[in-house]
C-alpha cells in the first residue's frame, strides 16, 4: 500500500492510496484538470481508480467533486448522512452508501468518525497486505473510542493545522479563532503531539502531518512540535503542501 498527498491545505484537499488491486482518491477539493495533470505525473490515470472517498462536505474537499464525476465513471463512497451535504455536487446513482467497515477489494476500512462542523464527518484506518494507516483531518478532537483502534498502526496522516499562539494572536476574527480552536474545529501541533506520543508504536514509520494552515502554522513549527513529543527518532515525518504533492509513500 502506498499514500500520496496530491493537496492539503485550506484551498484544496486531495490524495491518492495505491493498493495491490485497488487504488483510491481521498477528497477532491482541487479540480478534475489539476488531479488529472498530477496523476499523470505518477504515470497515473482515472481508469485507475476505483473509487473517490469524502471525509466532509466543506469545499476544499470537495470543489472538484462535480467536475471529476462528469469526466470519469467514478462513483463517491460516503456514509448516507453525507449525501444531503454534497447533493449539489454528486448525483444519488453515483454514490456507494458506506457502513462504518467495508471493503474497496484487498483494501479494508474502518471509519472514524470526527469531530467537525460538517454533517457526517468522517477520517479511516486503512488495511492493506497486513499494513495498517489512518487518515484523520479536519477535526477538533479524537474520540478515546476511535483514538484505541488508532494504537500502534504503520503509518498516520493527521491534521496539524495551527499553532495556538499564532491562531489567537493573528489576523482572524474572535468568531473564526474560535471555530477553529473550539471541539468542532481542528487539530492545532500541540494536541497533535499529544496524540501521536499515546498512540505510535513499533510498526509506525512514516507520519503525515495534514492540512496545515497558511495564516496560522508554519512548516518548522508543526514539525518541531511533533519531535519535541516524540522520542522515537526512527519515524520519518513530513509536513503536506498545499501546491505541491509529497513523494509517494509505502506503508
Amino acid at each position: 500500500m502506498k499514500i500520496q498527498t496530491i493537496s492539503s491545505g485550506s484551498k484544496g484537499n486531495c490524495s491518492i492510496i495505491l493498493g495491490n488491486d485497488a487504488n483510491i482518491i481521498i477528497d477532491a477539493g482541487i479540480s478534475y484538470l489539476t488531479l488529472k495533470k498530477k496523476l499523470e505525473e505518477n504515470s497515473l490515470s482515472f481508469d485507475m481508480f476505483d473509487a473517490i472517498l469524502v471525509t466532509h462536505c466543506h469545499k476544499d474537499h470537495t470543489s472538484g467533486l462535480s467536475s471529476i464525476i462528469k469526466k470519469t465513471n467514478l462513483n463517491v463512497f460516503i456514509p448516507e448522512k453525507m449525501y444531503e451535504s454534497i447533493k449539489d455536487y454528486v448525483p444519488y446513482a453515483r454514490c456507494n452508501f458506506i457502513d462504518d467497515i467495508f471493503n474497496i477489494n484487498s483494501i479494508d476500512i474502518e471509519l472514524i468518525h470526527t469531530s467537525h462542523d460538517a454533517p457526517s464527518s468522517v477520517g479511516y484506518i486503512i488495511t492493506c497486505c497486513n499494513k495498517k494507516m489512518c487518515y484523520v483531518t479536519d477535526t477538533g478532537y479524537i474520540n478515546r473510542k476511535y483514538l484505541q483502534k488508532m494504537v500502534a498502526l504503520d503509518l498516520y496522516l493527521i491534521e496539524s493545522n495551527h499553532d495556538e499562539v499564532m491562531l489567537m494572536d493573528g489576523p482572524y476574527p474572535r468568531f473564526l479563532k474560535e471555530r477553529v480552536i473550539s471541539d468542532h474545529g481542528h487539530l492545532s501541533n500541540t494536541t497533535t503531539a499529544k496524540y501521536l506520543k499515546k498512540i505510535i508504536g513499533q510498526n509506525t514509520k512514516n507520519i503525515i502531518l495534514a492540512h496545515l494552515s497558511e495564516t496560522n502554522n508554519t512548516e518548522e513549527l508543526a514539525l518541531q512540535t511533533i519531535k519535541n513529543e516524540l522520542s522515537n527518532n526512527n519515524i520519518k515525518i513530513i509536513a503536506a503542501r498545499q501546491n505541491e504533492m509529497s513523494e509517494l509513500i509505502e506503508v
